[in-house]
């Protein structure tokens, strides 16, 4: 073989790798345009609060998630705070005692009913946590409360003790059923004596719920870094509206999680969803 076909040789089989790869996620602004990671990471450091609205189970959600953290904290700001919407609130006392290896993972994951699957994909943040003494707030309002809610709406407030309060946001809170986020609850069938505004008057209690819960433990010059699902923060709505209504003037970053069968470009349907909309593709196998 000659100098020339074996250096054609060594180029094609370089290129042909490449060309196979297959891009495991993409960055795109509000506006759809092209964005990257670093640039997530640089609006990082000029942001008070920081909602990650994942697509729960997709691994490459919960990758970043960890990634972002450990960025965050490494390159941005060591006065970080973690809050996580898959941990009930009744569970505070639990995670600190956790946190402070005061028990082991094993007794943790007995007590702490939050599913196999949450422990597996959760369980590096916390641990992360647990390493550097960083704070990990349990936003979640208990789901007792929200089962409540969904079959009497806000009525079923008034059978609640007063330790039962303390697990949740302030009542009353405000409530605007015109935002586009519950008012496409509302248009969904009713479900037997559960009707769709109790609905969205549960997806209402949850919002502000974590919303009160991530202003109870934010701090000043500290970093909160929050998970919760995507529709929850969602088109700036959601947990950010209940920020804003406490706090105007807090800098929140949103982070939108999406899928599509393609990643060059994003869909009509997902721009201006958040300050930045992360795609991966639909093929994701799903943590089940």
């Amino acid at each position: 073989m000659t100098k020339a076909l074996v250096s054609i040789s060594l180029i094609l089989a370089s290129i042909i790798p490449l060309q196979a790869q297959k891009k495991a996620y993409a960055v795109f602004d509000d506006l759809g345009g092209k964005s990257s990671y670093e640039k997530i990471l640089k609006k990082a450091g000029k942001a008070d609060i920081i909602l990650f609205g994942e697509r729960h189970g997709n691994p490459i959600n919960h990758w970043l998630e960890y990634e972002l953290t450990k960025d965050i904290f490494e390159q941005v700001n060591e006065d970080i705070i973690l809050g996580n919407e898959a941990y009930q609130s009744d569970n505070q006392l639990i995670i600190n005692e956790y946190l402070g290896a005061h028990l082991d993972y094993t007794t943790f994951y007995q007590d702490v009913n939050i599913g196999e699957n949450n422990h597996s994909q959760y369980r590096q943040l916390l641990d992360f946590a647990r390493s550097y003494q960083l704070p990990f707030i349990a936003t979640s309002i208990p789901n007792r409360y929200i089962k409540m809610v969904s079959k009497d709406g806000f009525k079923a407030f008034n059978n609640l003790s007063k330790k039962a309060v303390n697990f949740i946001c302030p009542i009353p809170f405000k409530y605007d059923e015109s935002l586009p986020g519950y008012l496409a609850i509302k248009r969904i069938k009713n479900h037997g004596k559960i009707t769709s505004e109790h609905l969205a008057q549960a997806q209402a209690t949850k919002d502000a719920t974590m919303a009160h819960f991530i202003l109870k433990n934010h701090r000043k010059g500290s970093t909160f870094i929050h998970f919760n699902s995507a529709c929850h923060s969602k088109n700036f709505e959601g947990i950010m509206w209940y920020l804003k209504q406490e706090n105007p003037d807090l800098k929140i970053l949103t982070i939108h999680c999406v899928e599509q069968k393609e990643l060059k470009k994003l869909a009509p349907e997902n721009e201006s969803t958040a300050h930045f909309i992360l795609v991966t593709p639909e093929s994701m196998k799903q943590a089940q």
